[in-house]
């Protein structure tokens, strides 16, 4: 279902967007009208990060709205129902991100189940490989949702094509080694990455970690089929308010 909503979205657009919040921060009213905002601007697919106490794939900008949310008494329910509300609400694809201790702590098959409730459409959990996620992947397919795996430029041809038989949706291409945030190099070791990326996998691929401006995305136009901006978007919160995210997001295309 994933795939093939992306495959129908590029029939209209170069590359598609996918952006990323963090669910409680600054508020979840703040959520939801940034939400509207981005999807106003023409925001083709979106992540809602359920905050933890050690993000460890994330930098220092995402970290901290992870604290905050948490601080702000944060509940994975309280993310739960809140997704429950924007999948009726709007309408474009929607995946949690959060890390395997929030499953495993609430409880791997209750909490696909409940995801699956409210109209997710799939997960990524950065730190929950194949090899011990058996649980977690038999009940995504049984609810038909898309467990979003991840390729780096460190990965071997032999693992991106073991992690490929494993996902569904699309595959999240990180652009280089760390957390995100930091800044990226687009360069030729960047494009030969990408094209070992689609020997691997007949998905749809998505690049993230350190894009930040039109220019990257205008870099991976006919490179990548989905641009992922994650942390900038934060920091226009953080330095223009909630309204400041629609112009942002508009000046990317």
């Amino acid at each position: 279902m994933l795939e093939s909503y992306i495959k129908n979205k590029l029939q209209e657009k170069e590359i598609l967007l996918m952006t990323h919040i963090v669910l409680g921060y600054p508020s979840f009213d703040d959520c939801l009208s940034i939400i509207k905002s981005m999807v106003d601007s023409g925001v083709d697919i979106m992540e809602l990060q359920i905050p933890f106490s050690e993000p460890i794939a994330d930098g220092s900008v995402i970290l901290r709205a992870n604290q905050v949310s948490l601080e702000n008494n944060t509940t994975v329910k309280k993310c739960l129902d809140f997704a429950d509300k924007i999948t009726k609400d709007f309408h474009i694809p929607f995946l949690f991100m959060t890390y395997y201790n929030i499953l495993f702590k609430y409880g791997v098959k209750n909490f696909v189940y409940n995801m699956s409730k409210t109209g997710i459409k799939g997960a990524i959990v950065p730190d929950l490989p194949p090899e011990e996620g058996s649980e977690y992947l038999q009940c995504m397919k049984k609810s038909n949702l898309s467990p979003i795996f991840i390729f780096s430029p460190k990965t071997s041809d032999q693992r991106l094509k073991y992690l490929s038989s494993y996902a569904n949706g699309f595959v999240y291409c990180v652009a280089r080694k760390g957390v995100t945030g930091a800044d990226t190099n687009f360069s030729n070791e960047f494009t030969s990455y990408i094209e070992r990326c689609k020997m691997a996998t007949s998905l749809p691929l998505a690049v993230g970690f350190g894009v930040k401006n039109k220019s990257d995305i205008d870099f991976l136009k006919g490179k990548a089929d989905i641009a992922v901006i994650g942390t900038q978007t934060i920091k226009i919160v953080e330095e223009k308010g909630v309204g400041g995210v629609g112009d942002f997001i508009r000046g990317l295309r």
